[in-house]
């Protein structure tokens, strides 16, 4: 996809109505449950939420929402041989999409073209749209939504970039004492992960959304979006488990990172 300029946004940007939940899956049969058990709790959370300020004023510190969020979960099993899909497909408000693009960025972007599409269709206005990725591999918190519509709203945040933490089941001793060394909590440190990240969908389509990439898809997006003069906060707040497997379905990736880079 060609980058744009990115528009800039307006002073107060409308209040997020719709969120594109996008999750690309190869060969995920064993996760991809768990992972969309996690984000229908997080819809959960956020819906609770609204029905709870149901009646108080909505603000621009995003307190009282008085209108429902809706939210779409989209699937995108590309290339998979084994029961992702179908597994997908059992789970509840899950759109699953088939493909065979053999590229995580082509595949992130078809779920987010998908679930935009979906979002319009029940009437949401495009610069009201949230997307929020992650990966099948993994699982969101239940105040994972919640916490990204507050920096959208208390921060001004065109971009949100989630920190991850490993599976430590997965890794040995050595690595998870590593892994602790270079995290402190309450310091995010702002490196940017495809399985916890959101934006607003007009600042990614601005940038040129994910493409084709089948690499570092998420960090191309958010240096472009943030050259642009988009405002890019990082955030603890809702941070994401994934897997600590250190063989991946794309070369290098996270898992690289743990296999290769973690004890370096």
């Amino acid at each position: 996809m060609t980058s744009q300029p990115v528009t800039p946004q307006p002073a107060t940007p409308p209040r997020i109505a719709g969120v594109a939940v996008v999750v690309p899956a190869r060969d995920e049969a064993e996760l991809v449950a768990r992972c969309l058990a996690s984000i229908r709790d997080a819809r959960l959370l956020l819906a609770g939420r609204a029905a709870a300020n149901g009646s108080a004023p909505d603000t621009a510190a995003g307190k009282g929402r008085d209108e429902e969020v809706r939210v779409v979960t989209v699937v995108v099993a590309d290339d998979c041989s084994d029961d992702t899909a179908a597994i997908a497909a059992a789970a509840p408000d899950v759109t699953v999409v088939e493909t065979r693009l053999r590229s995580v960025g082509a595949a992130r972007s078809e779920g987010a073209r998908v679930a935009f599409a979906r979002l319009a269709e029940l009437g949401v206005a495009p610069d009201a749209v949230w997307l929020a990725a992650t990966d099948a591999d993994s699982a969101v918190p239940p105040a994972w939504l919640t916490s990204q519509l507050d920096l959208a709203d208390r921060e001004g945040a065109d971009v949100v970039v989630g920190t991850v933490r490993p599976d430590f089941a997965d890794l040995s001793d050595a690595q998870v004492a590593a892994w602790l060394s270079r995290h402190t909590p309450g310091r995010p440190n702002g490196h940017v992960h495809g399985a916890n990240l959101g934006l607003r969908a007009t600042v990614y389509e601005a940038a040129g959304g994910f493409g084709e990439l089948d690499l570092h898809e998420d960090v191309e997006l958010v240096a472009r979006a943030r050259a642009a003069g988009a405002v890019v906060v990082a955030s603890e707040a809702g941070e994401v488990l994934t897997s600590g497997r250190q063989v991946g379905r794309t070369r290098g990736g996270y898992a690289g990172y743990l296999a290769n880079d973690l004890l370096a």
